[in-house]
């Protein structure tokens, strides 16, 4: 039975990635290296990491070796969300030695790719503290729903995961619409919808505060841009009555959206034929 982790993306985003990633490794013709193989060679491997860093994407590790041969077996010393040292064995994995090679480079660049994410994530999340660090739709495409998993095993925050989760009004919509009438807009089409708007002035938020997103009209966020400390005065203090919305700010140091992989290998520890 699979088991489900606090930090998993959906199950099936994450069975649909794998098999898109398999097929981009072993079609027309499949492992033609592994296929050479005695069919009766075993193997047991363990992941280990070669610097230290959180782990991120275990599920999809776990479901690239079960689409390439349900006789393999993971067993994990780890979860997502864990911090680990350099040299660390994560986990082991056994099954048939074509097999585990078939997967292996599959599942290690999910598991990097993700791990790495999530250090990144645990970085800023540290440096923050104790501000809470949310994340971008700034994803690479069709990755979104993992690299979002992977930032909340990090221990940041996901913002709005589409275009459907929120409203958010950017200075580019503020061109054709006021603050104080697009915000109203939106309360009356969407009232069970969070809205955020994004200010450059300190007027706009005044105008979003004072008039626009009172605490009797439903969630809203006053989103920074910039940072703090253009948006407010020489010393970054905001203007009186700004705590009525969550205050987010815009940096892009914050976008999480290409670290470098965490390094991790699968080293084969055993290999041997059944008589």
């Amino acid at each position: 039975m699979t088991v489900r982790r606090p930090f998993d993306a959906p199950r099936g985003v994450v069975r649909d990635l794998v098999a898109r990633a398999l097929a981009e490794d072993l079609d027309p013709l499949g492992d033609l290296s592994a296929g050479l193989l005695p069919p009766e060679a075993r193997a047991e491997a363990r992941f280990v990491a070669r610097t230290a860093g959180v782990v991120a994407g275990l599920a999809c590790v776990d479901e690239t070796f079960a689409q390439v041969d349900d006789a393999i077996s993971c067993d994990w010393a780890v979860t997502d969300g864990d911090a680990v040292e350099a040299g660390a064995v994560l986990g082991t994995v056994t099954g048939p030695l074509a097999s585990v090679l078939t997967a292996e480079r599959t599942a290690l660049n999910f598991l990097g790719h993700l791990s790495g994410i999530a250090t990144r994530t645990r970085a800023f999340v540290d440096a923050a503290a104790p501000l809470r660090v949310w994340d971008t739709r700034k994803t690479i495409p069709g990755l979104r729903a993992l690299q979002k998993a992977a930032v909340r095993a990090g221990g940041a925050r996901n913002h709005r995961g589409n275009l459907s989760d929120w409203v958010m009004f950017k200075d580019n919509h503020l061109t054709a619409l006021g603050i104080v009438e697009a915000v109203a807009r939106a309360r009356d089409t969407w009232p069970g919808r969070t809205v955020h708007v994004e200010c450059e002035r300190l007027d706009q938020v005044a105008a979003v505060e004072a008039r626009a997103l009172p605490t009797s009209g439903g969630h809203g966020a006053v989103e920074l841009d910039d940072g703090i400390v253009r948006i407010g005065d020489s010393k970054g203090n905001l203007p009186a009555g700004t705590s009525l919305c969550h205050l987010l700010v815009a940096a892009e140091d914050l976008n999480v959206i290409l670290p470098q992989a965490a390094k991790i290998v699968l080293g084969l520890v055993v290999a041997k034929s059944r008589k």
